[in-house]
């Protein structure tokens, strides 16, 4: 007689695992959420009392190939919070705050404690940025991944007043670009990095770097909100590009209106050792690392020249730098 478990599933397994959770998930709820987890869906009280004209605003994204690092440290509890803060991040990047999170956990066979851990990121970057988890799904396929193997993804809602969307449109030349400081390679170029550090131990303190390699390369996606959401609320910024795939030009072309273009002072900010060391490691052209990764800016802020000082006040914390200007396009 052929059960589900035979077949490499173990729903037992996942429902005992959402009972360990369910008090943890709860504690990122806020008033607004009207059901419990396990429901068929998450329900969100959608009225916005402090908003004139709220708009929903929605992203989608995943950890990467970060994940097989994760997996290869042993160290689970960060990659959840990389896929919180980089999706809290994306949506900042229109002017919104954020309301609730959706995660999706995939993995071949479900280990618990890696699962317990996984989400458990999710938790601690959903509260610590106000976010409510409201909902997921974790999927066992036995015959889709290899064991041991697993993959995240998550969706972000957020709201923002239609008048303080961030859209770019108001950018024009003489603009400063402002950078705030990265956490390493966030959740980008793993790819790449990797292949350049596979013959290399990820164990061993490295002086230059102030710890491990392997310790570098999985420190957490920052977010950016607590520092940003006053500064927008402020309406002191033009536009704003989260440094994630495609490096810091890649990024600002998607939010730069006809007739500009972006000028980079790439000698205005020191670079982080630990791209200097992947780049060294495999020999990789300048130009790949500005293209790939985000070389210590995670974030870039559009301001116009009269708001600079004021910005970079409120964003003292985050070690701003003037990192470029505005220009028109040529």
């Amino acid at each position: 007689m052929l059960t589900y478990r035979d077949a490499g599933v173990n729903i037992d397994a996942a429902e005992q695992l959402l009972r360990r959770l369910k008090p943890l998930i709860r504690s990122t709820f806020t008033p607004a959420v009207l059901t419990d987890i396990g429901h068929f869906g998450g329900l969100y009280d959608a009225r916005f009392p402090h908003y004139e004209h709220p708009v929903l605003v929605a992203s989608t994204d995943g950890v990467g190939t970060k994940i097989k690092l994760a997996i290869r440290l042993g160290i689970h509890s960060t990659v959840g919070q990389d896929l919180v803060n980089h999706c809290v991040n994306d949506i900042l990047c229109c002017g919104a705050r954020p309301l609730f999170f959706l995660d999706y956990f995939a993995c071949g066979q479900l280990d618990s404690a890696i699962a317990e851990q996984v989400i458990g990121g999710i938790i601690t970057a959903c509260r610590q940025n106000g976010c409510a988890l409201i909902g997921g799904e974790t999927a066992e396929m036995p015959s889709l991944y290899a064991p041991g193997d697993y993959d995240l993804a998550g969706t972000i809602v957020g709201v923002a007043e239609r008048s303080r969307i961030i859209d770019g449109s108001s950018i024009q030349p003489g603009d400063l670009l402002i950078g705030l400081a990265s956490t390493g390679l966030h959740t980008n170029g793993y790819s790449l990095a990797m292949a350049a550090l596979r013959e290399h131990d990820l164990e061993t303190y490295i002086p230059e770097l102030q710890s491990s390699l392997g310790e570098a390369l999985i420190a957490i996606h920052r977010s950016y909100a607590a520092t940003l959401l006053p500064v927008l609320d402020r309406g002191l910024l033009k536009g704003l590009a989260h440094v994630t795939g495609g490096g810091i030009m890649g990024n600002l072309s998607r939010i730069l209106p006809r007739g500009v273009s972006a000028y980079i002072d790439w000698a205005s900010w020191e670079v982080p050792p630990l791209f200097r060391y992947i780049q060294r490691a495999g020999n990789i052209p300048e130009e790949e690392m500005r293209r790939v990764f985000n070389l210590g800016i995670g974030i870039v802020l559009v301001v116009a020249p009269e708001h600079a000082s004021e910005v970079l006040a409120l964003c003292a914390e985050e070690k701003p730098v003037v990192i470029g200007h505005i220009q028109a396009a040529s």
